[in-house]
C-alpha cells in the first residue's frame, strides 16, 4: 500500500500499474532484439508493438488461478496480442523480467532521491551561510561547552547531506542492474550479446554472473545507504527538537495559522515534523536489516527475498523521499531566534570561556595543572553562586597577579572562538 504521505512522483514509480509497465518495457526490448537477429518475424514484431498491453485488473484476476504473477501478466498480454505473442518472453525466465524491471524502478526512483537530497544540501548551505556570524552556545553531552555559530552547526549538516548525495548515487548505480541470462544464469536460451543490447537500451548495467537473479548484496547496500541518509536527517531533526525545547527556544518549526499543538493545552507548539522524521528514520533502518537478511538465498535462487522486497524497497524509497522533501521545507521555514541564542550564551555566567582563560594562564608560565585548578575553582563557584566567572577571576589574586583586568575582560569575547571559521565557510561556499 502506498502511504498517504508519499509524493506523487515517487509513489507513481512503485504502484502496481507502473511495475507491470516496466515488465512490458523489458519484454518489448527483448522482442526487438530477437527481431534484429531474425528470430521474430517483422510482421509479428509489428503486431506485438501495436497490440501489447495489459490491464492490472485482468492480470490480478488471472493470478487468482495461476498463483504466479509473471505468468498471469504474460497471459494478459497474450490475450491482446494474439498468435504473435508466442515470441514474448522467448528464452526468458521470470527473474529476467522481475529483476530487470526492478532495476528500472531503482534507477528512476534513485534519481528522484538524488535530486531531493541535493535540494536539501542547497537549503542547508544557504541557511548556514546566512547565519555564519550568529553566535550560539555549543553543547557537548547536552551541557554548555564553548561558543560557536548557528551557521557552523548547519554547515556540518550541509556537508553530511552532500556525502549522502554521493553515497546514494553510488548505491543506486550499483543496484540499477538487470539480467537476461536464463533459468540459472548460463545464457543457454539468451545470448550475452542480446542481454547487453537490451540492457543498454534500458539504461541498465548487467549482473556479470547472475544465478538467475541479481545478487542481493546490491540491494542490501542500496537500502543501507538509504538508511544512512535517513539517519542523517534524524540527526538534524533531533538537533532542532532540542533547540525548540521551552527552556532553550533558540529555533523552532514554523507554526501555521490555525495549527493546533495539543487537544488539551492551547499554548503548545510542538516539534511534530522533526519527531515524525525521527520516527521514519527508525523504519528505514529496520528495512536495512531486512535487506541484509535477503542476501543469502538457496543455491542459484529461491524466492524468500521476494516477499520482503515487495515491502521494504517501496517503503524505504517512499519514506526517504518524504523525509528529504519534508526536512528541506522544515529548514527553509525554520524560525531562528538570534537574540535568544545570544541570551543563552550570555546566561552561562561566562563559563563557556573557561578554556581560553586556562590557555592564557598557561601562557604566563603556570603549568596546565596549576592553571586548570585556578579556573575550575572559580568556575565551580560561578555555577554554585550563579555569578560572573569574569568577576570572580578579576578578584582572584592568583589570576590578577598574572593578568590585568582588561586582559581578563578580553578573554570573554566569543569572536575569538570562531576567528578561524572562515575556512569552513569557504569550503561550504564551493560545496
Amino acid at each position: 500500500m502506498i502511504p498517504r504521505y508519499s509524493r506523487p512522483e515517487m509513489a507513481a514509480i512503485w504502484d502496481e500499474e507502473a511495475k507491470l509497465g516496466r515488465w512490458l518495457e523489458v519484454e518489448l526490448e527483448v522482442c526487438r532484439a530477437w527481431a534484429r537477429r531474425g528470430v521474430v518475424p517483422a510482421e509479428d514484431l509489428t503486431a506485438i508493438e501495436e497490440r501489447a498491453g495489459f490491464s492490472l485488473e485482468r492480470t490480478l484476476e488471472i493470478e487468482k488461478t495461476t498463483n504466479h504473477d509473471v505468468v498471469a501478466f504474460l497471459t494478459d498480454v497474450a490475450e491482446r496480442v494474439g498468435p504473435a505473442s508466442r515470441f514474448i518472453h522467448y528464452g526468458m525466465t521470470s527473474s529476467d523480467v522481475l529483476d530487470t524491471g526492478l532495476g528500472l524502478a531503482i534507477a528512476r526512483a534513485g534519481e528522484l532521491l538524488r535530486r531531493e537530497q541535493a535540494a536539501l544540501t542547497d537549503t542547508l548551505k544557504d541557511k548556514a551561510l546566512r547565519y555564519q556570524d550568529t553566535f550560539v552556545v555549543g553543547r557537548t553531552h547536552g551541557v554548555h561547552a564553548e561558543p560557536t555559530t548557528f551557521g557552523l552547526k548547519l554547515a556540518s549538516f550541509a556537508f553530511e547531506s552532500r556525502r549522502n548525495e554521493e553515497r546514494l548515487g553510488r548505491a543506486v548505480t550499483q543496484a540499477a542492474v538487470g539480467t537476461l541470462s536464463g533459468a540459472v544464469g548460463t545464457y543457454a536460451t539468451i545470448p550475452p550479446d542480446l542481454e547487453a543490447e537490451v540492457l543498454d537500451a534500458l539504461g541498465l548495467s548487467s549482473e556479470p554472473a547472475a544465478t538467475q537473479v541479481v545478487a542481493r548484496d546490491r540491494h542490501a547496500e542500496l537500502v543501507a545507504s538509504l538508511a544512512v541518509a535517513a539517519s542523517s536527517i534524524e540527526r538534524l531533526a533531533v538537533e532542532l527538537r532540542h533547540l525548540q525545547r521551552t527552556e532553550v527556544r533558540e529555533a523552532e518549526e514554523a507554526f501555521g495559522v490555525g495549527q493546533k499543538g495539543s487537544s488539551a493545552m492551547p499554548h503548545k507548539r510542538n516539534p511534530i515534523t522533526a519527531e515524525r522524521l525521527t520516527g521514519l528514520a527508525r523504519v528505514v533502518r529496520g528495512n536495512a536489516v531486512a535487506a541484509l537478511e535477503d542476501v543469502a538465498l538457496w543455491h542459484e535462487r529461491d524466492i524468500s527475498h521476494s516477499s520482503v522486497e515487495r515491502i521494504i524497497l517501496p517503503d524505504a524509497f517512499l519514506a526517504l523521499d518524504y523525509m528529504l522533501s519534508t526536512s528541506r521545507r522544515l529548514v527553509e521555514n525554520l524560525v531562528v531566534r538570534p537574540e535568544q541564542m545570544r541570551s543563552t550564551l550570555d546566561g552561562s555566567h561566562g563559563l563557556v570561556f573557561s578554556q581560553r582563560v586556562l590557555l592564557e594562564l598557561v601562557g604566563t608560565g603556570l603549568t596546565r595543572e596549576e592553571a586548570y585548578a585556578i579556573v575550575q575553582r572559580n568556575a565551580m563557584k560561578a555555577w554554585e553562586e550563579e555569578t560572573s566567572l569574569e568577576k570572580l577571576l578579576a578578584a582572584d589574586e592568583a589570576v590578577t597577579s598574572r593578568l590585568g583586568r582588561d586582559q581578563v575582560a578580553e578573554l570573554f569575547d566569543p569572536g575569538w572562538y570562531t576567528r578561524n571559521s572562515a575556512t569552513i565557510f569557504e569550503r561550504l561556499a564551493t560545496l
